[in-house]
């Protein structure tokens, strides 16, 4: 998937319209939506076109239980197409979004649910909105994100990685910590593969960076004792504790930017962000945000350092994440 041509006059529209609408307005599924049922999914695709020559994917997968519901609202009604702006000015080439929602499967109905990867303002939207919101959660501190992010390793073929070798992008927000070990029993039930095992979230995370670059979004500074120490044991700097919820779009924004080498530094960045719609309080959140990782890249002038994390698998014969998945010593 992913073609088509993007506007961003014509996203604003969409936004624009739905503003003053409430959320339940907004998102109108009440149960998972059988085009975002991951259940027997091969793939989905981030391809190359004619118009989208190198694409790149970019994933939001959205925590939806009850206390991050105001992420994706705010995604539809106001923030993504500032999102896309910062890309497009600063030539990011041809982004390409898929939309995850994530809850829990020891209690949800919809535990995950899967767009597709898409170019245009309207089809992006579609996804979005055809989320649904489901609210709850388990309430033990801790969500099925290592289920998503298991669909991501083994269910997602792109182009930018294949002909490229070059890693797209994970945005995951959320503010509970996962398991500590993917189930192949919810992996059979969610999603239909048949593993032999379960699987640690480490090696999960060493398999998903070689295709990826996986970032944690925590909403704001007052939820990150709850979360915070898990996740950087698992991915290190590309923990984001972020100021507050509305700067999501900016914050990954910035991230893709940086990470690219199209922003030079902080102040691109700030600059990026006013001109795509930010206003002074939610440019400076952002440098603040931002600045320890600008940092891992040498972008705010302090030496790059790296929080150590599982390496890759590496060698000749089955990988680890492959003697994993088949139960091998």
């Amino acid at each position: 998937m992913g073609y088509g041509d993007y506007s961003h006059e014509a996203h604003e529209l969409l936004s624009s319209r739905r503003s003053t609408l409430a959320v339940q307005d907004v998102f109108k599924q009440r149960s998972c939506h059988a085009l975002m049922d991951p259940k027997g999914v091969r793939a989905r695709e981030s391809r190359d076109s004619a118009g989208h020559a190198t694409s790149l994917p970019v994933v939001f997968a959205l925590d939806v239980t009850g206390s991050m519901g105001e992420i994706p609202a705010y995604l539809a009604r106001e923030a993504l197409p500032k999102f896309m702006k910062i890309l497009v000015d600063c030539k990011v080439d041809d982004p390409q979004l898929l939309f995850l929602a994530v809850g829990d499967a020891t209690c949800d109905k919809a535990p995950l649910q899967v767009g597709q990867f898409e170019s245009t303002a309207e089809l992006m939207d579609n996804w979005l909105t055809l989320s649904f919101l489901e609210g709850k959660g388990g309430g033990q501190g801790q969500e099925s994100y290592e289920l998503a992010l298991y669909f991501l390793a083994e269910h997602t073929d792109t182009d930018a990685w294949v002909k490229r070798q070059k890693r797209g992008y994970i945005f995951m927000t959320g503010d509970e910590e996962p398991y500590p070990r993917v189930s192949r029993r919810e992996v059979e039930a969610i999603i239909g593969d048949r593993l032999d095992d379960d699987i640690p979230a480490d090696a999960l995370i060493a398999r998903l960076e070689e295709t990826y670059h996986p970032f944690f979004l925590i909403p704001e500074p007052g939820r990150r004792a709850q979360c915070e120490r898990v996740w950087r044991e698992l991915l290190g700097d590309q923990v984001i504790v972020m100021e507050r919820a509305a700067d999501t779009c900016f914050v990954a924004a910035g991230i893709v930017a940086l990470t690219e080498g199209v922003a030079a530094d902080l102040d691109v960045v700030a600059r990026l962000a006013r001109e795509a719609g930010a206003d002074a309080k939610t440019a400076n959140n952002v440098v603040n945000t931002l600045t320890a990782y600008a940092a891992t890249l040498g972008r705010d002038g302090v030496p790059p350092h790296r929080a150590k994390r599982a390496p890759a698998p590496t060698g000749e014969g089955p990988s680890l994440w492959e003697r994993i998945k088949r139960g091998i010593g």
